[in-house]
């Protein structure tokens, strides 16, 4: 099937979606901290002195890409939906935000328990399992046999997302909406409806954003609750 015959039947499977009025908005990043964040580097174990992998300059929250590792909320949320707005300053490369995050290093001793939003260049929007499960759509188009599914460190838990050339060229901002309502997860980039999952294996936890070799810039990370 067709990445188009594809996106019309998540399409559907959108409209299915329960209707909301979103509240307030939460700025998760307020533009001169990360006030309400932590890091967990794993090379800064036992005291390590090593470069910060997270920071702010001019405003923006930056990732520096290593040592990699993970900055994640404080607080725990549920039925939300998540703006960020992204770019890489440099080359393009590797970076996302991990959704319903819970415990730590679950897997490689390195990306806590959790459902990835990728932003890596070209493949924004794809979802990566993480000790968690999500169900789409075209599953076996989209994550291969279904005898290799898995949320593993050994299992095909890379699900590719239905659309290409969503992501602006490198150095122009991005925005990435992620909703996460009940046991569904729907992201869009830039305007663009790119995936969107149901059936869950949680509901709810800590939001993260990765160091993940390159560097990257956020200008917003905002939460408004949808209930």
């Amino acid at each position: 099937m067709s990445k188009r015959k594809a996106l019309a039947t998540v399409l559907i499977f959108a409209a299915c979606a329960t209707g909301h009025q979103p509240k307030a908005a939460t700025l998760l990043f307020n533009g001169t901290s990360l006030t309400g964040w932590h890091a967990d580097v794993p090379l800064a174990d036992g005291g390590n002195k090593v470069a910060p992998s997270f920071g702010v300059r001019e405003g923006l929250l930056i990732s520096n890409g290593n040592p990699e590792g993970h900055l994640i909320t404080d607080a725990s949320f549920h039925d939300y939906r998540l703006v960020v707005e992204w770019r890489w300053p440099g080359e393009a490369g590797n970076c996302g935000i991990l959704v319903h995050a819970s415990k730590p290093r679950r897997l490689y001793q390195m990306f806590p328990q959790s459902i990835e939003c990728q932003m890596h260049s070209g493949n924004a929007g794809d979802f990566w399992c993480i000790g968690e499960d999500i169900t789409v759509p075209n599953m076996e188009q989209r994550r291969g046999p279904k005898d290799k599914w898995g949320v593993e460190e050994d299992k095909a838990r890379h699900i590719q997302n239905l659309t290409d050339n969503s992501e602006r060229p490198v150095g122009q901002w991005n925005e990435m909406v992620i909703e996460c309502n009940g046991h569904q997860i729907s992201i869009w980039v830039n305007g663009t409806l790119v995936n969107q999952g149901a059936h869950c294996t949680t509901d709810h936890g800590q939001i993260a954003i990765q160091a993940e070799g390159a560097a990257c810039e956020f200008r917003k990370v905002e939460l408004i609750p949808l209930r």
